[in-house]
């Protein structure tokens, strides 16, 4: 065995070894949390860890996708994502419309605060090359980028809800919900439809979805279904953000008793509470962590080096998560909690959050290489 076949198999034995330590930690927290929080809150953490397994191992997200699109017509990822969407609809929608009151669907008025958080939530995603979901999964697998915008997504997303009720009052429909069979075939019909104007726009040779985008639109509609029937709401990002930031705002003295949102009753006993018993936060964890899982499993995973960027790259990475974070709560959500999940449970938000946050993905691919994050074309 020469030298460097030497070198290679201890590279593979150092990742290896790190990775099964993780995944036993990642276990023993399942576990902990399970027994001294609830089951509930052990099978939430779960569920976000395979979130993370799915979206980094079969490199699957929203961002990219829609950039692939706007640039090359390449619809394989937005057609994944319509397929995923609908396989949770066909099941999220006749379970919401039983009625039975134990689950909730991701509703979101329709008004001005609304469309226009998510238009500035598609520029901002495509010049950080992440949305709520792809944040969080770029920051597991060790994107610099991602883990500069990540805090300031937080906080963003702590400062929109805050402000949240000046910025509805500016005038909005209320929610704009349907239901039932009729509901299912209406969304079904508007997902198919979007599908076939997608493909009108491809370009030759792509009008296919490569099996491992099946795969994860399959796997993704599952882990999304079972967020459902265990926390009884649907997948969601930014509100377990936004926690996390008013936990630290109240840590260092703040009175959010002046904030319509934080004051809330059931806010102010999650910001009191610890946030491994909320949802939103053990998603998001599980996000970091099952990205982080794949990514130490991938040669030269842990020697990765910091990327050159100009100093403007790094600043217009911070200042897009904070308007990540609080457009999107302006929006009702990111493309997991409005797009995603309020099309999956019927609310008619996420179509004009698509329609809005794609608008501004085409903008926002154009400004990307003015901050130097990528090369001029």
């Amino acid at each position: 065995m020469t030298e460097a076949m030497i070198t290679a198999d201890t590279s593979i034995r150092a990742r290896n070894g790190v990775a099964n330590g993780f995944a036993l930690l990642l276990l023993a927290l399942i576990v902990a949390i399970g027994l001294f929080a609830g089951l509930r809150f052990g099978l939430m953490l779960a569920i976000g860890i395979g979130i993370g397994l799915v979206l980094e191992g079969l490199r699957f997200g929203f961002a990219g996708p829609w950039r692939a699109m706007i640039l090359h017509r390449d619809p394989a990822g937005i057609l994944a994502q319509l397929l995923s969407i609908g396989l949770v609809a066909m099941v999220a929608i006749p379970l919401l419309g039983g009625g039975s009151g134990e689950l909730v669907g991701a509703q979101g008025q329709i008004g001005w605060a609304m469309v226009g958080g998510a238009f500035v939530f598609g520029v901002a995603m495509q010049i950080v090359l992440g949305c709520g979901s792809g944040t969080l999964v770029n920051a597991g697998s060790g994107n610099a980028v991602a883990l500069a915008a990540l805090p300031t997504f937080a906080i963003g997303s702590f400062l929109g809800a805050y402000h949240l009720a000046w910025w509805t009052d500016l005038g909005a429909f209320p929610p704009i919900v349907v239901q039932g069979v009729s509901g299912l075939g209406i969304t079904l019909a508007l997902l198919v439809g979007t599908a076939v104007l997608v493909l009108v726009r491809a370009a030759p040779g792509t009008r296919r979805i490569p099996g491992r985008y099946v795969a994860a639109a399959i796997l993704l509609a599952l882990l999304a279904i079972a967020n459902l029937l265990v926390a009884g709401q649907p997948w969601g990002v930014v509100y377990g953000l936004g926690l996390w930031a008013a936990k630290g705002a109240t840590a260092v003295g703040a009175d959010l008793s002046g904030s319509a949102f934080w004051s809330l009753p059931v806010n102010a006993d999650k910001v009191r509470a610890s946030i491994l018993t909320d949802y939103t936060s053990l998603t998001n964890i599980g996000l970091i962590a099952g990205a982080a899982f794949v990514s130490i499993r991938r040669p030269g995973a842990l020697d990765q080096p910091l990327p050159r960027l100009p100093a403007r790259a790094w600043i217009a990475a911070i200042a897009s998560g904070l308007v990540l974070g609080y457009s999107s709560r302006l929006a009702f959500g990111c493309n997991v909690g409005a797009f995603y999940s309020g099309i999956g449970t019927g609310s008619m938000h996420g179509w004009a959050w698509l329609i809005a946050g794609f608008a501004g993905s085409a903008l926002g691919i154009r400004l990307r290489p003015r901050f130097g994050l990528e090369p001029r074309r």
